[in-house]
């Protein structure tokens, strides 16, 4: 039986998301083959706290889409040097399904392009001991999603700068990354070998037979969208889902040390101290009140800190210190 094979047709990953899972959850026959990439964005794992895995402040600069996906695992980086692959089809044997059932075939696609890679112990695939893939998968009423990313040229800088933040400074149940030495498949593959080939002799070693090249109808495609729309880009998806974490920041500022003492629920604050040696003049209390639930995000907290005359309440410590300590990776 011949593969399905779809593209999304998009960078955008809230778009890519919506699709993979509509797929998923609507095409209930055949194995699929979806290849895909996402303009630079950081994807959090289900189970996993947003706040806790990335560097917010980096984030921001740079213009980096921030969002959850379905399954489960670690926090991963994707750019435009990134090529993501989807498997979808029926679980079969649950009791013999693994990892390695997809993995093996990605493995085997690398190898006949002169590149020795193999599974890792953590469900990723390395070369040279370096990661180049990670996954993870979800099964739906019968059905199997395993994702993958593949590291083709991707920045090494941006997916460190992204992936930035420091555990240390939150306490929270949720399902940590685990960071591993990343590689760059271009560095391994033979010379010309460009991501536009890469993509080819990978969609043809992945489907032996021939791709049967597959197209959904205008509603479908409108279906993905409002999910795009209702799930992926929403807060309350990829920020508000996040388990509840404490978190304590401290740093020392021209103007005195500030420690921060936040607790969040739902994605927003539920209750928050400052400390410190600074030269208040007045009393943090409304300030305070006025922070319980809002979003410990920079412009929802900058809002909120209009209405108070900053110098009263921390001396020399200025907003943007306060702010950057609050959201920021310090």
């Amino acid at each position: 039986m011949a593969v399905r094979y779809l593209e999304t047709g998009s960078t955008d990953p809230c778009y890519n998301l919506a699709l993979e899972q509509y797929i998923l959850e609507n095409r209930r026959e055949g194995e699929w083959l979806l290849l895909w990439q996402n303009a630079n964005t950081v994807v959090i794992g289900l189970n996993q706290n947003t706040a806790e895995e990335i560097n917010a402040a980096f984030v921001e600069e740079h213009g980096i889409t921030v969002v959850r996906r379905m399954t489960g695992g670690g926090a991963v980086y994707h750019d435009l040097g990134n090529l993501n692959y989807s498997f979808i089809c029926d679980v079969g044997n649950a009791e013999d399904l693994s990892i390695r059932r997809f993995t093996e075939p990605v493995c085997r696609a690398l190898a006949a392009m002169g590149v020795c890679a193999q599974t890792s112990g953590r469900n990723d695939i390395l070369v040279d001991g370096k990661k180049v893939s990670g996954v993870a998968q979800r099964i739906v009423k019968g059905r199997i999603l395993h994702h993958g990313t593949l590291l083709f040229h991707s920045d090494p800088a941006m997916i460190a700068g992204a992936l930035q933040a420091d555990p240390s400074k939150f306490r929270s149940k949720s399902a940590k990354s685990v960071r591993a030495r990343v590689g760059n498949l271009s560095d391994y593959l033979p010379e010309g070998i460009g991501l536009q080939q890469f993509w080819e002799r990978l969609l043809k070693e992945l489907t032996p037979e021939g791709p049967e090249q597959e197209t959904l109808s205008d509603a479908e495609y409108a279906e993905i969208r409002e999910l795009a729309e209702s799930k992926y880009r929403s807060w309350e998806w990829t920020y508000g889902r996040s388990p509840d974490y404490d978190c304590r920041k401290r740093e020392r500022f021209p103007g005195g040390t500030l420690e921060i003492r936040m607790k969040v629920h739902a994605g927003r604050i539920e209750d928050i101290v400052f400390y410190g040696d600074f030269m208040a003049t007045a009393p943090q209390t409304e300030l305070t009140e006025a922070l319980r639930g809002v979003r410990p995000e920079r412009e929802a907290l900058r809002k909120v800190f209009s209405r108070f005359e900053i110098p009263a309440l921390f001396g020399g410590i200025r907003e943007e210190e306060i702010l950057e300590l609050l959201v920021g990776s310090k």
